[in-house]
């Protein structure tokens, strides 16, 4: 079955060499394919901000990123500062270092800071739990976790780590979670198929650069 992946998308560049001039190209594109967001550094948001003006395609930023590692004070001021350069979305790493150590409590009091700003201004949180790096189990513990609160999406990766987005790993997810959170599958996904099978899977986004890519490929099926 065909479906119309560009309204998936999340565009994203998120490397550390990432240049205005690339950032400009990303905008270009995601406003002609009428893509979902453009995922893009802090430094770039007032930038983006300007370049989409008039567009219906949102503006996103990471937290703590890509390791997860900031305090919970840390993240919340990342958020508030992304908040007042314009963005519309945030997508934040959770500490992973809490999560494999158990602490559960911890995620939780980070998750409730950090939910209260994006509250306060109607805006979108995506949480990255680095599917990848988890155990089954873990990943069904984190999504009984961020069941008890109101975030917008799940997101399986940073495209940091060894292992990204799987089918797998979306299905374990959409078995876990409530309709009402979204999940965002991100890490590798560079061919329409893929992006295919993880919407199948349950997927409500897809964040890549390998957007253009993907939606030529679209096309051609």
């Amino acid at each position: 079955m065909s479906i119309n992946i560009a309204s998936y998308i999340d565009h994203t560049v998120l490397k550390q060499t990432t240049t205005l001039s690339e950032i400009d190209k990303l905008c270009v594109e995601a406003s002609l394919e009428n893509f979902a967001a453009v995922c893009v550094p802090p430094k770039y948001v007032p930038d983006v901000k300007k370049m989409l003006d008039g567009s219906k395609v949102k503006i996103a930023t990471v937290i703590g990123f890509p390791l997860g590692f900031n305090t919970i004070e840390i993240k919340v001021k990342e958020i508030e500062n992304a908040i007042d350069m314009g963005v519309d979305e945030v997508d934040m790493v959770i500490n992973l270092c809490s999560l494999k150590s158990g602490d559960w409590k911890y995620l939780e009091n980070e998750i409730a800071a950090c939910l209260a700003p994006v509250y306060n201004k109607g805006k979108v949180i995506k949480v990255i739990v680095e599917s990848g790096m988890l155990t089954d189990g873990e990943l069904i513990s984190a999504c009984q976790l961020y069941s008890n609160y109101e975030i917008d999406y799940l997101k399986t990766s940073t495209g940091y780590a060894d292992n990204g987005a799987t089918v797998h790993a979306v299905a374990l997810m959409r078995a876990n979670l409530p309709q009402r959170i979204g999940i965002k599958a991100s890490g590798g996904i560079r061919s329409y198929a893929f992006a295919r099978d993880l919407v199948n899977a349950g997927a409500t986004r897809i964040g890549c650069s390998s957007s253009m890519q993907i939606v030529k490929e679209s096309r051609a099926q």
